[in-house]
């Protein structure tokens, strides 16, 4: 066994009566390996183990309980995001050679009762892929491109990272954990569920609609935080999007988060006054920072080693250096390769842009492939400009561009249709305030939403700036006058 159901099964016997899974169908620590086995025994005949499982299932006991009892199995996981397309839910299966299917069974069909939820196994015939010897979990995630990638993990590397989260947060900070995210995304697989159970925490795993996510692109944060103080939640694990919008709603509200200490958040870079507009509202951010390919997190800021404007220092165990050019290279291992392509071993060359203060701690200042070169021979990070103009309470999403140009220009979404265009100049010029001459945007035009399915945003949120220009025009209409 691994280190997560080995824990398990120590917290078994140590504390048979904790909750280690809670919701509607409530598993204590006593009874959660006769319910991995049981999963075991259910599962084994349907699935062909010796080829890549993908599990499509909402965030509930049975999504943990499959996922245990694969592990438990030795066989390939292969979680599917619910807001993945049915053409990337297609790819990702087809591309990674899945034999079995694992989803929510329709009324009237054959099925099996895992924690309260029939299940049904579809057996697809796929060719087989090529995949690195050890995975134990493959995740897809869309990045920058339409097409999703499969990121092979091993099972130590997944387990090691969860008990690096574990020590940097130390164990007294297991307590209640509510995702917020699909468990199907590895950030909140690997650094919230697995961590909870080695820990000995109790993890909240409802459905996705019960914390305001119906609709993952059109979040309810009023419902979301008034789950989140109703569970008496202690952690969460957010996307930026997902903490503006909580905040948005705790000041609109009053909702009290009293029981929360510990929110991270990472997946797009998040400008220092947006960290202490969050604390003061009583949501406790701390910005981490990692990939798919490094397991999901590599930095963390913790409450008790922190310095907001940097996404943490590195986890206990994991390193990061800084190449020539400034990418950020993390170590000591990472993934062992891409579906289809050659294993691999060693540090992780992450693309990513930033720099190492005197103590450690790390600062990302955006994409390597995404740095604008003005007219004037500046670099600039559109991410570092759009941290700052979504610090502003006004501004939802921002696309800055300005590549070749004399300055910046930005396409904002207002966060709601009461946003005079005034009071969104009046945004951009506080944010200007906090940026260098050439990294402040000169020229702006406000927009609707920016559209996941149109192909604007990536799974997690990030701007597809290729995508808006060319959809957009990105014809600003407005000057920036302070």
């Amino acid at each position: 066994m691994g280190a997560v159901l080995d824990a398990i099964a120590d917290h078994a016997v140590r504390r048979p009566a904790a909750l280690a899974l809670g919701g509607e169908t409530p598993l204590a620590y006593g009874a959660l390996p006769g319910a991995i086995a049981e999963t075991v025994e259910r599962l084994s005949p349907l699935v062909d183990l010796t080829r890549p499982v993908a599990v499509l299932l909402d965030n509930g006991p049975a999504w943990v309980l499959v996922d245990l009892a694969l592990m438990s199995l030795g066989a390939p996981a292969l979680p599917l995001p619910p807001f993945f397309t049915a053409d990337q839910r297609r790819h990702a299966m087809e591309d990674a050679g899945v034999a079995s299917l694992v989803r929510p069974a329709a009324p009237g069909e054959a099925a099996v009762e895992i924690a309260g939820v029939r299940i049904a196994v579809d057996r697809l015939a796929t060719a087989a892929a090529r995949l690195p010897r050890g995975v134990a979990k493959i995740t897809y995630t869309s990045g920058s491109t339409g097409a999703p990638k499969g990121v092979c993990l091993s099972l130590e590397h997944m387990e090691r990272t969860a008990q690096a989260v574990v020590t940097a947060l130390s164990p007294a900070h297991a307590g209640r954990h509510l995702p917020l995210l699909p468990l199907s995304v590895l950030l909140e697989n690997v650094a919230g569920l697995y961590p909870e159970l080695l820990a000995g925490g109790c993890y909240l795993p409802l459905p996705l609609a019960e914390v305001g996510l119906a609709d993952a692109f059109r979040p309810d944060f009023a419902a979301m935080a008034a789950r989140i103080a109703a569970t008496e939640a202690t952690s969460l694990i957010l996307v930026p999007e997902l903490a503006r919008g909580l905040m948005a709603a705790i000041s609109a509200t009053g909702a009290r988060l009293t029981h929360l200490t510990f929110a991270a958040v990472g997946g797009a870079r998040v400008a220092p006054d947006l960290i202490a507009q969050a604390r003061a509202l009583g949501l406790p951010l701390y910005e981490g920072y990692g990939l798919s390919e490094c397991g999901s997190v590599v930095t963390l800021n913790t409450p008790g080693r922190d310095r907001p404007g940097s996404v943490g220092a590195p986890l206990p165990g994991f390193t990061v250096t800084l190449a020539e050019d400034g990418e950020i290279i993390a170590g000591p291992g990472g993934f062992l390769g891409y579906v289809g392509q050659a294993e691999r071993s060693g540090p992780i060359r992450t693309g990513d842009l930033g720099a190492i203060d005197a103590e450690g701690f790390v600062s990302v200042s955006g994409r390597r492939g995404n740095r604008i070169i003005t007219a004037f021979g500046r670099n600039v990070s559109p991410e570092w400009v759009e941290s700052e103009l979504l610090a502003q309470p006004q501004i939802a999403q921002a696309a800055v561009f300005g590549e070749g140009q004399a300055s910046l220009d930005a396409i904002l979404v207002p966060s709601s249709p009461d946003v005079t265009p005034e009071a969104l100049a009046a945004a951009v010029a506080r944010a200007n305030s906090r940026l260098p001459d050439y990294a402040r945007v000169a020229r702006w035009t406000a927009g609707p939403p920016f559209d996941h399915a149109a192909g604007e945003l990536t799974g997690n949120g990030r701007p597809r700036r290729d995508v808006i220009q060319v959809r957009r025009g990105r014809q600003p209409a407005f000057a920036e006058s302070a």
